[in-house]
């Protein structure tokens, strides 16, 4: 069965960035309860920004489970990527995706690796970026599995990265790892900019996406766009995806108003009565 989920943003650094709740995690998943919601996924400055303590407690609270978490703090707040020409930094990013790894694993919640990923340029030579991505995506996908739930990687669009940006490309990079325990982050605002038809993309995707980033095609709230979501929903059933269609959308025209379309339009598509 596929569930639903809505972003919790605590980082102040990345305001005006495409997160429906901000702030207040409590409110947030009362929120995300009261509207019926299955889960929640946290974009935190850190692994030290809630205690697993609390954080269990508002979960079991409010009914909810906790479906991934950002590491995107990393790059918003330090700068590090995956791929930096300066192996120091390199390294630091590791250690950061590593540190919100053993945060979200004991929920069962995997990490995501979005804009921690980095490009080629300036200084990074383009072999040597992919070489450094899927090494890093080897050792923290391994990593991962103590935990028994994958490392997400997200393909983004060519404006936020040069590396990977189609499903295609997505599956390729994952088959050339090591490990098995990377899955696909299927976003459907960077799929609406890379793909020829989001369906297909999904298709390709069969067996290695673990999670969706379900959003319009301004990265409004599902519904706000020109998304045709029937076929995208008919292609995550067929390839049996049983993950969660989370919304990392921008509050429009609020926080809740922008969750209230997410799940209407999640329900006329997963759940339809």
């Amino acid at each position: 069965m596929i569930r639903s989920a809505v972003t919790i943003s605590l980082v102040p650094q990345a305001k005006g960035g495409p997160f429906v709740f901000w702030d207040d995690l409590e409110a947030g998943c009362r929120a995300a309860s009261d509207l019926g919601f299955d889960a929640v996924e946290v974009f935190a400055p850190g692994p030290d920004a809630v205690s697993p303590d609390r954080l269990r407690q508002l979960l079991t609270n409010y009914h909810l489970q906790l479906a991934a978490v950002g590491t995107g703090s990393g790059w918003v707040i330090h700068r590090l990527t995956l791929t930096s020409a300066d192996a120091g930094e390199r390294q630091r990013a590791r250690d950061s995706i590593r540190s919100m790894i053993d945060f979200g694993g004991p929920f069962g919640a995997p990490a995501i690796i979005g804009s921690m990923q980095g490009r080629w340029g300036n200084g990074a030579e383009r072999d040597a970026a992919r070489d450094q991505l899927r090494d890093a995506l080897d050792d923290l996908g391994q990593h991962a599995k103590q935990y028994g739930v994958p490392l997400l990687y997200e393909p983004l669009n060519r404006y936020e990265t040069n590396l990977v940006s189609t499903v295609a490309d997505g599956v390729t990079l994952l088959q050339s790892l090591a490990t098995e325990n990377v899955k696909l982050l299927a976003d459907l605002f960077h799929m609406n900019i890379e793909e020829v038809s989001l369906a297909d993309a999904v298709r390709t995707g069969r067996g290695h996406i673990g999670h969706v980033h379900f959003v319009d095609s301004n990265r409004r709230p599902a519904g706000c766009g020109h998304i045709d979501y029937a076929p995208v929903a008919a292609a995550l059933r067929e390839i049996d995806f049983n993950g969660y269609a989370s919304a990392e959308a921008l509050p429009y025209p609020d926080s809740m108003e922008a969750a209230r379309l997410t799940m209407a339009t999640f329900r006329k598509h997963f759940r339809p009565a």
